[in-house]
């Protein structure tokens, strides 16, 4: 059982690793979309998506160091995503970020429909994933909104 856990606490933690590499491409990406911006829109998209998306995405780096920490696994870094190419524009960046968020809330759904937070038997990462999640969840919304009323 012992090895049946520490597999299952590796996998764990590299499965919120890959989530939190698809949060931090979103960040970059709205980061990039709001260099773009005129100070009023930028202000708007910070409250309605990167706001959360930071919020998230601190949480979610937060949960893997104190998983890793708690079950002497090794913590990992997260590297900032390069810039994009600004002939993306702002509608490229925030589809960009949109996919990247949405595919990192498919991931951590995914182990939390899986059997191995219950396995290792660990409420803090449980909770973790789920704070995450929540934030991560008005995201696609809110695009859809921003992106509808840029340039009037």
């Amino acid at each position: 059982m012992a090895y049946v856990t520490a597999e299952a606490r590796q996998q764990l933690l590299d499965a919120l690793a890959t989530a939190t590499d698809d949060i931090g491409v979103a960040l970059g990406a709205l980061g990039d979309a709001y260099e773009q911006l005129d100070e009023a829109s930028a202000d708007e998209l910070e409250e309605l998506l990167f706001g959360p998306v930071q919020v998230a995405y601190g949480r979610a780096k937060r949960t893997h160091a104190e998983f890793a920490d708690r079950h002497g696994l090794p913590r990992r870094t997260f590297a900032s995503p390069p810039s994009g190419a600004p002939s993306r524009g702002v509608r490229g960046f925030i589809d960009q970020a949109v996919g990247a968020v949405l595919k990192a809330d498919a991931e951590l759904g995914e182990l939390q429909d899986s059997m191995l937070p219950v396995e290792v038997g660990d409420a803090e990462l449980r909770d973790g994933m789920s704070e995450v999640r929540r934030r991560l969840g008005d995201v696609a919304g809110n695009a859809r909104h921003f992106v509808s009323r840029l340039g009037r």
